[in-house]
This record gives structure tokens, C-alpha cells and sequence, in this order.
């Protein structure tokens, strides 16, 4: 298949200014960017991997044709994630049932658990859990798992964990793939290379400052399960997983921690259907990663890989001439691109 052409507005071909007007700007007038009514959501606790339980919303059109289940990235919750709920909106529209989740450690899922986050290497169960419990619930396969950032990270790793799980409700055929927006690849090399310039350095400790105030969060829900003098040490996003998550895991560093479970090293491996599209301006990620990402796309047959010359991080906000090109009736090209692709795909 021919990749999709994309062409950001004149102003916004610069990663770092789509990624901060994606901030700044855009997410405080998309409700008035898109047509579609948010889906009729109903609250569902589902049980992930190692029995964590996991809030999410459902819903689920008449005749829905499939399944999306998607998350979001490093930080914030359903409430405020508006970029994903714009795929909800859309895949609603279209007739896929859609299930949106918090992820460990985020949102009403921390106050259910004080399980920590491990960036996919329990999340990617979460995902096939959730996909088993949906289809008892009357959401039809295939499924498709999605996210962006961070959460298309995890996505990944669901894909991978549908290969070799054993779920009694679940056929092979019943996970169709994954789509991701901008994921983080190779945790290593994109926080060494963030931290470089001032804005990487700006746009970190903003990260972290979220972070922290979500371990805080989850201490008020879960007073006994983190120390407060390690929240208080964690004042990057190196230093929340040092002084927080890689001792539950079992590791003895941040580093072995995020060779572990970045998945650029698994792509390989994937045996269905995975589009990745990724912007070669992102401003958050080593650009050492795109000669690797594409060499191991076309060493395998199941991964769709689209880089875009621009795009920035997660923005891929379009230009007037790009929406004509593909009738797009918005500017969010790459959700819409992403729901065009799983279209190609029937049960």
C-alpha cells in the first residue's frame, strides 16, 4: 500500500512548534475542531494482568463492525486526555465499539490499585485482559490496540503479549494488530537526547513535575504503598522510575529497566498487522532511532511503517490542501488515517 501523503499547515513545519501548539493551543478549541458527539460511554472496571484492576469507558454502536481499545501517553487521565478522546468520537462514528482506559498508576485506575507503571511489560497483558472481557461483553472482533506516546509503547506491547497469551476467551484471530501514533521506542537513547537543549530540558521537567503529582495522587489514595521521601527524591522522569518502579520490577538500574522494556527491540518480532506512523521531526525522540525503526519495518512484512517528514510529537494537524486530499472533514490526520487503515482489514 501506498503510505498517505501528509502536509502540515506553512506555520507548523517545525517539530517543535506543531508539538507546542498541540500544547498549548489545540487543546483548548478541539472540541470545536470535529463534528462528531462523544460516544454514550459506559464506566467498566475491567482485570488486567496480574489481576490489577483497570477503569475504562465503553461504548458500543449498533452493528459495531470491531473494536478499538486505546491509552494515553506518560501522563494525565481520561478526563483530560482530549487527543484521545478524539478517537473515540471518531472511531464511534465509523461503527467501531471503543474502549478507552486509564493505565496503571493513572487516573480512577490509581485509585483502584497502587500498581505502579512498568511501560508494557505488564501493561501489554492489560490490554489482551481487557480485549477478553470486552468480547464477553457483546464488543465484536477484531480488535485493534492504539495509543500514542508513550501509550502506543504499551500498545506494542500488547500486540506482542497476543502472540504468546493464553486466553480462553480469545481466538488467534480475534486481535487484529495495533496502530500507534509517535511511540517511544528506545527510552534510553530519547531521554539522553531530550535533555540536550533547553526546550527538551523545559518540556522533561514538565513531565516529571506530572509525574510526581501523580505519585502524590496515588498516596492519597494508597497511603501505606509509596514512601514519601522517595516522591519526594523523584524530580525527573529518570528519578521516578529509579526512586519508584524498577525495584518492584526487579531491576537494579533505570537503564536495564528501559532496555527491557522499550520496544523497538520486539517490533521485530510482531506476527500481525502494526502501523506505526512516526514523524521524523519529533522533537522528543533520538533521530538515531529512524534508521534502525526503518531497517527492522522492512525486514518485516507485518509492519506498516509510516515516517512523515514532519508531524512533531503526536500533532499531525493538516493543511487545507491535505484535508482535501483525503476528504478529511478535520485536521487530525493521523487518527483519521488510522481508522482508514483498520478499515482495510475485515473480520
Amino acid at each position: 500500500m501506498q503510505h498517505p501523503n501528509y502536509t502540515p499547515p506553512w506555520g507548523l513545519k517545525n517539530g517543535l512548534a506543531m508539538t507546542l501548539y498541540i500544547a498549548l493551543k489545540a487543546s483548548k478549541i478541539w472540541e470545536r475542531t470535529i463534528s462528531e458527539p462523544e460516544p454514550p460511554y459506559q464506566s467498566k472496571t475491567f482485570i488486567g494482568g496480574q489481576s490489577v484492576p483497570i477503569f475504562g469507558l465503553v461504548a458500543i454502536p449498533e452493528n459495531a463492525k470491531g473494536t478499538i481499545i486505546g491509552t494515553y501517553g506518560i501522563t494525565g487521565d481520561l478526563d483530560n486526555q482530549w487527543f484521545l478522546r478524539i478517537l473515540g468520537r471518531k472511531a464511534y462514528a465509523r461503527g467501531f465499539a471503543v474502549i478507552l482506559f486509564d493505565w496503571r498508576a493513572h487516573g480512577k485506575t490509581a485509585q483502584l490499585s497502587p500498581t505502579l507503571t512498568s511501560d508494557g511489560l505488564y501493561e501489554g497483558e492489560d490490554f489482551v485482559r481487557i480485549a477478553a472481557s470486552a468480547k464477553q461483553m457483546g464488543c465484536p472482533a477484531p480488535f485493534w490496540f492504539t495509543g500514542f506516546s508513550l501509550g502506543g509503547q504499551l500498545a506494542i506491547w500488547g500486540v506482542k503479549t497476543a502472540q504468546q497469551i493464553d486466553e480462553e476467551k480469545l481466538t488467534e484471530s480475534d486481535i487484529a494488530g495495533g496502530a500507534v501514533i509517535c511511540p517511544n521506542l528506545d527510552s534510553n537513547r530519547s531521554l539522553s537526547y531530550l535533555v540536550k537543549d533547553k526546550w527538551g530540558r523545559y518540556i522533561e521537567r514538565t513531565i516529571a513535575r506530572s509525574l510526581k503529582e501523580l505519585a502524590w495522587e496515588i498516596n492519597s489514595y494508597h497511603p501505606e504503598a509509596l514512601a514519601p521521601a522517595a516522591i519526594e527524591r523523584a524530580n525527573s522522569i529518570k528519578g521516578f522510575d529509579r526512586e519508584l518502579v524498577i525495584e518492584r520490577l526487579g531491576f537494579d538500574s533505570v537503564e536495564t529497566y528501559y532496555q527491557a522494556s522499550s520496544p523497538l527491540p520486539i517490533i521485530p518480532q510482531l506476527t500481525k498487522p502494526t502501523l506505526i506512523i512516526y514523524a521524523a521531526d519529533d522533537p522528543l525522540f533520538d533521530p538515531s532511532i529512524i534508521p534502525d525503526l526503518k531497517k527492522i519495518a522492512a525486514k518485516n512484512e507485518m509492519i506498516d511503517l509510516w515516517l512523515t517528514k514532519y508531524g512533531g510529537h503526536v500533532g499531525y494537524i493538516s493543511s487545507s490542501s491535505c484535508r482535501r486530499q483525503h476528504g478529511d472533514d478535520d485536521y487530525w490526520w493521523a487518527w483519521n488515517r488510522i481508522l482508514d487503515w483498520c478499515d482495510r482489514f475485515k473480520q
